[in-house]
């Protein structure tokens, strides 16, 4: 997968993009993610990426060329374009599953004020929140969704097996954990899980996943 990201913040990006999974899925090559300064695509000697809005009101948007500009360099026949704004459609596990699927992705990071409309009408295939609040951009949201979806990328986890059983799979949140001791100052592991009896724990970490899922997410199962 090639994942390309439009931003004024390339620097943002280092830190998480350096460390652990996401790390590990570059310098194996599996995904080559590369960060654009939109800058890049300006004309002027400012390098100016935004503007005052048409018709007035606060803060500066960001313009409708410079995003053209990037598009028509980075694009190809199999690219899917996606902007991160509050009112694209809410992430979820199922949504990066679909994208971790795909060969090419650009991600748009908004700043300031928002976008010309007419980018969002015309330039974007899918616009996508991960959730109902304000930041300050679009590159935390950004990050976020580049890790949801490297993960689940065949050869990226060293136990594939891990993803079958994490929460939002079936709809279902995880199943609760423990690890050694067995017994903490009285506090104890499930006796069940001790056992050895697989057929009997695999029976109650479905009983623990879909109750815990029932208490907190019952929106998951309706």
């Amino acid at each position: 997968m090639k994942i390309d990201i439009l931003t004024i913040f390339p620097q943002m990006f280092k830190g998480p993009f350096s460390e652990s999974i996401l790390k590990r899925a570059l310098d194996k090559k599996i995904v080559k993610i590369n960060i654009h300064n939109l800058r890049k695509w300006t004309k002027d000697t400012h390098k100016t990426v935004d503007g005052r809005p048409y018709g007035g009101g606060p803060g500066m948007i960001f313009m409708l060329e410079p995003i053209d500009k990037a598009l028509k360099e980075l694009k190809k026949k199999n690219t899917k374009v996606i902007l991160l704004t509050p009112q694209g459609k809410k992430f979820n596990q199922k949504k990066a599953f679909q994208l971790s699927l795909e060969k090419h992705l650009i991600l748009i990071c908004p700043h300031y004020e928002g976008i010309d409309e007419r980018v969002r009408e015309n330039f974007v295939d899918e616009e996508i929140s991960i959730g109902d609040y304000i930041l300050t951009g679009a590159e935390l949201p950004t990050m976020i969704l580049a890790d949801a979806i490297v993960r689940l990328i065949p050869g990226v986890l060293i136990n594939s097996k891990a993803l079958k059983e994490e929460s939002f799979n079936k709809n279902l949140l995880e199943y609760p954990q423990y690890t050694r001791p067995a017994d903490f100052k009285g506090l104890k592991v499930p006796e069940i899980l001790l056992s050895g009896n697989h057929k009997e724990i695999e029976k109650w970490r479905k009983n623990k996943a879909l109750k815990r899922t029932e208490k907190r997410r019952p929106d998951l199962i309706k």
